[in-house]
């Protein structure tokens, strides 16, 4: 029998609640992870970059930035991306849904029997529906359920230049017309086959010249910036810890992954008054 999970709130920047099961079942967790794993990895997309071992937002990042100028040709083509968020993904996965895909992959009926305990031990908004944040196994059942809209994407929409990050993904391209087209078409497949629902407020369609918000950089074809919003809360921070170094180090090495010379200088020097300008 799976226990009961103790919910408590964090801030990441948006509220989120968090439930976190026993240690007993964070062993559980642990065990169905280690074996699915290795499975499902080899069947993923190669830019599903979520949870996965050798992947994250800083080679997401880094990935869109190569399609970017690629497509532009040294900035001489107009490039479009088409970047979308699902509303309340981890709240609204169907449990049905997920465990069909599971038993379309797993025919061993004892593994399956101590999946769906682990499924069913939560409900978010409703019975059958939601998969906690925390658990370590909700991590891989989010990139299963979204494989379905992944292969979807590369092989019936065809969509080259297509990266996901959670419930984050962006399409890159040069056709306009072509980008608008897929916005209802993936709304459709969303909520026809995964019942879920495009974020009306974060569906965007601009050009990469304009400066595309994207896994917390502002990315241009040739350089990206932190966002103000990310940059505003690692400042908050490096105050709140006391100019820690470890800290510090820290988010100096986030700085490294995009153009934050300046703000590292003056970050190193103490100044973070200065570093919000």
């Amino acid at each position: 029998m799976i226990g009961k999970y103790h919910a408590f709130c964090i801030s990441d920047p948006k509220p989120r609640q968090i439930h976190k099961a026993t240690v007993r079942d964070r062993i559980v967790h642990r065990a169905i992870y280690r074996i699915l794993y290795p499975y499902f990895h080899s069947r993923f997309i190669h830019d599903s970059y979520s949870c996965r071992n050798g992947k994250g937002t800083h080679k997401a990042v880094k990935r869109f930035a190569g399609c970017s100028l690629k497509l532009t040709r040294n900035n001489t083509k107009v490039v479009w991306v088409l970047k979308c968020d699902i509303r309340k993904f981890f709240a609204s996965i169907d449990q049905d849904i997920l465990l069909d895909l599971l038993r379309k992959q797993i025919s061993d009926q004892n593994i399956i029997w101590l999946i769906e305990k682990v499924v069913r031990s939560f409900h978010s908004t409703k019975i059958g529906v939601g998969l906690p944040l925390g658990n370590l196994t909700s991590q891989l059942f989010a990139n299963i359920y979204l494989n379905e809209l992944d292969q979807f994407m590369k092989h019936q929409m065809k969509a080259e230049y297509y990266i996901r990050y959670a419930d984050d993904f962006a399409i890159i391209g040069r056709d306009k017309d072509r980008l608008l087209e897929l916005t209802p078409q993936i709304a459709d497949f969303l909520a026809e086959k995964l019942k879920l629902e495009l974020h009306p407020d974060k569906v965007f369609l601009q050009t990469i010249s304009s400066g595309v918000d994207f896994l917390g950089w502002v990315n241009f074809p040739h350089h990206r910036v932190l966002r103000t919003a990310t940059k505003r809360r690692m400042l908050k921070r490096l105050k709140e810890a006391g100019d820690k170094p470890e800290v510090v180090q820290s988010y100096l090495g986030l700085l490294s992954h995009g153009n934050g010379y300046r703000l590292s200088k003056l970050i190193k020097g103490g100044h973070f008054s200065k570093a919000l300008k």
